[in-house]
């Protein structure tokens, strides 16, 4: 487990890399939390928290072409969101020729602005944190092992069935199955259901390795170490600020 490290992680020797894991999960869970309690109509809000967000991944040495593709990943959102003022009902104003609503606007201004700084906060902490680590920082915060363990499993074995569904697919091209038609997919279908057959059976035969090497329900402790108060200080002085913000958006709210 300690060396699966996932594709999302960047190797660095930054500050922020080598901080606590646990210090950079909850300054990241409080930070979005926040942005999400900011009404949206504080625009300036947004335009600091990006500042917030653009200054950490700086400190990462993380470069803004690594967070433009990895944004992309909120696209099937923000594609919602274009529909929101077209769909949206109340007042209704005229851009570009087009009838919009008012509040669809504001909603699609929502998502987008909350949508992108939260994604943009997860990216950051999850390049300069390796999975382990994070299961590391999950356990010092009190996540019960069981949960803990159940993601470590989850992380390594995705790997497994996903090279799994592509030999599957390789095999299935190799005798001729080409898919083009829905009428088609029935291959593919039972394909699926063969994955999640052999899934489900070669997690019974790591339980039973598991048991008979004396698991009794829980996995040894990650090792995790407590983090010094300047760490907690550093990490949270982002979630601060960004509360800061927050509270005068709240207080200037027309």
């Amino acid at each position: 487990m300690a060396a699966h490290v996932h594709a999302l992680y960047v190797h660095g020797t930054s500050p922020l890399h080598r901080a606590a894991p646990q210090c950079k999960l909850a300054a990241t869970v409080l930070f979005v939390l926040v942005v999400v309690a900011t009404p949206r109509e504080a625009l300036w809000a947004f335009g600091a928290y990006a500042v917030l967000v653009a200054a950490v991944a700086a400190l990462a040495r993380l470069s803004p072409a690594v967070l433009a593709r990895r944004l992309v990943i909120e696209l099937p959102f923000l594609a919602f969101a274009v529909f929101l003022p077209m769909v949206g009902g109340g007042e209704r104003v005229d851009v570009v020729g087009l009838s919009l609503s008012v509040a669809g606007l504001w909603a699609a201004w929502g998502i987008l602005a909350k949508g992108t700084l939260g994604v943009a906060a997860a990216i950051v902490m999850a390049a300069t944190t390796p999975i382990p680590e994070i299961l590391h920082g999950l356990e010092r915060l009190r996540l019960p092992r069981v949960i803990t363990a159940i993601a470590g499993f989850m992380v390594r074995y995705l790997d497994v069935t996903v090279e799994e569904a592509r030999r599957m697919a390789i095999a299935r091209q190799s005798r001729g199955h080409d898919p083009r038609w829905l009428w088609q997919a029935r291959a593919t279908a039972a394909s699926a259901g063969t994955l999640f057959i052999r899934s489900f059976e070669r997690g019974e035969r790591v339980h039973l390795a598991m048991v008979s090497r004396g698991y009794d329900g829980t996995l040894p402790s990650f090792g995790a170490t407590a983090a010094a108060r300047d760490e907690w200080a550093w990490a949270l002085a982002v979630p601060a600020l960004a509360a800061t913000v927050g509270t005068l958006a709240w207080w200037w709210l027309p």
